[in-house]
């Protein structure tokens, strides 16, 4: 196992980010993973330094797109740009051409600029002009978004939440991890990443969890999981009350590929039920949809998946 190369890479993100280990390991597994990831957290906690940081360790091409509610589709994909000299079109391509894009604070951004993003997500390209475009390899998308301050935002579409691999909620650091912010910026700031892996090198890390074995058993699990939450009265009769829409197919092949690449982030090359259960609120809370009866009395997607976990039986 290559550990050597993922201990690089974490000390190198180390090298500017204090703490956020939970979603350094969630980034990396989305990585290895070729998933996209949607990180919500109040300002102030640097995700976006940890996305910027993560691109720069990379040696990877990374671009920041800011969303707002005047955004258009082509000022993310590119467009059409008329060349007089010559009398033709020509295509410009838009920022979403990178490896690592930024989608700050995606909920700001209107339904057709949300429509264009979902075809980058899924398919890998985009169309400019009634021509399809494929993306660089690998392309991530790492979203953001401010779970406070809602207004002037769209929700996001269920299909588009369907294809983030990950939804990661970003806490506030501790107390130890808070002063050693401080002395840093005290002291001059942050250091520069250091650059210590190519895209090459992800790409055949991305084939090794490929090769991370799943025994039949455990994939039986990952599977009573996602159906338990289409089906929450049988794990819980309590829970069928706050269960709309369960997860989809999609959040169960999501589940046991996110477990492959947290085994080989523990530089294992097996999995665990305590994979699956490392990574489960990541995978399934967003994919969750709950009723006026969960809202009214407060009971959280992560609540619910919590009791699921608990009632579903280990393998």
């Amino acid at each position: 196992m290559p550990q050597g190369e993922l201990d690089g890479l974490r000390a190198a993100i180390g090298q500017v980010i204090v703490g956020q280990e939970g979603l350094i390991t969630r980034l990396l597994a989305a990585l290895l993973c070729d998933g996209h990831c949607l990180i919500e957290g109040v300002p102030g906690l640097a995700k976006s330094l940890t996305v910027s940081t993560l691109a720069a360790s990379l040696r990877a091409s990374y671009v920041r797109v800011q969303f707002t509610p005047d955004l258009l589709p082509a000022d993310l994909t590119g467009s059409e740009i008329y060349n007089a000299a010559e009398s033709r079109f020509e295509v410009r391509q838009g920022p979403i051409f990178a490896n690592v894009l930024l989608a700050d604070e995606v909920n700001r951004a209107p339904a057709k600029v949300q429509s264009a993003l979902l075809e980058a997500m899924q398919e890998r390209q985009v169309s400019i002009g009634g021509e399809s475009f494929a993306l660089p390899q690998p392309f991530l998308v790492l979203a953001t978004q401010n779970p406070i301050e809602q207004e002037g935002t769209y929700p996001l579409p269920e299909a588009q939440l369907d294809r983030f691999m990950l939804k990661v909620v970003v806490g506030y650091p501790s107390e130890r991890e808070e002063r050693e912010v401080l002395d840093r910026q005290l002291a001059g700031g942050q250091e520069q990443p250091e650059a210590v892996m190519d895209t090459e090198s992800l790409l055949a890390l991305r084939r090794e969890v490929g090769a991370v074995r799943m025994e039949p058993r455990l994939r039986d699990y990952v599977v009573q999981l996602a159906r338990a939450t289409r089906s929450p009265s049988r794990v819980e009769r309590e829970l069928g009350a706050y269960v709309a829409h369960g997860a989809s197919p999609r959040a169960t092949a999501a589940l046991a590929q996110a477990a492959r690449a947290h085994a080989f982030l523990d530089g294992r090359d097996y999995t665990t039920p305590d994979d699956v259960k490392a990574l489960a609120l990541d995978v399934l809370r967003h994919r969750l949809v709950l009723t006026y009866e969960a809202e009214a009395e407060a009971v959280t997607a992560d609540a619910v998946i919590t009791r699921l976990l608990l009632g579903v039986p280990l393998p």
